[in-house]
């Protein structure tokens, strides 16, 4: 049985993979795990691997969902982005989205942040 909180995140990379579904994009994985961690979400648009972390909030009181993707959170997803295409062994055109979820009122807010910015440290 899950916790609600895992539920919560559950629902909202559901509604994360619709999102992206809508705009054309393939769901290739969810919920895919490395050493390194776990990216929510992998999809593929135009040739392009897209690896997507999930953030998602009932309200703002820790601040907008998107503002806990750390400078460590990058670098464990470029950890796992980097394990996955060798796993595939496809060398593709890659980048790391996230999809920040506000469910403050009754139809959630989604955001979608494309290419974010990854420190140059982590390559």
């Amino acid at each position: 049985m899950l916790d609600a909180r895992r539920q919560f995140g559950n629902e909202g990379e559901a509604r994360a993979a619709e999102f992206l579904r809508s705009k054309g994009y393939k769901i290739l994985a969810s919920q895919w795990t490395c050493p390194s961690g776990e990216i929510d979400l992998i999809a593929e648009q135009s040739g392009e691997i897209v690896f997507v972390e999930v953030k998602t909030r009932r309200d703002q009181s820790y601040g907008y969902p998107e503002e806990s993707v750390t400078e460590k959170k990058i670098g464990h997803l470029v950890a796992c982005a980097h394990s996955y295409l060798d796993r595939i062994g496809r060398t593709v055109p890659w980048r790391i989205d996230v999809i920040a979820i506000e469910f403050e009122q009754d139809k959630p807010t989604v955001s979608h942040f494309e290419a974010i910015d990854i420190p140059e440290r982590f390559w």
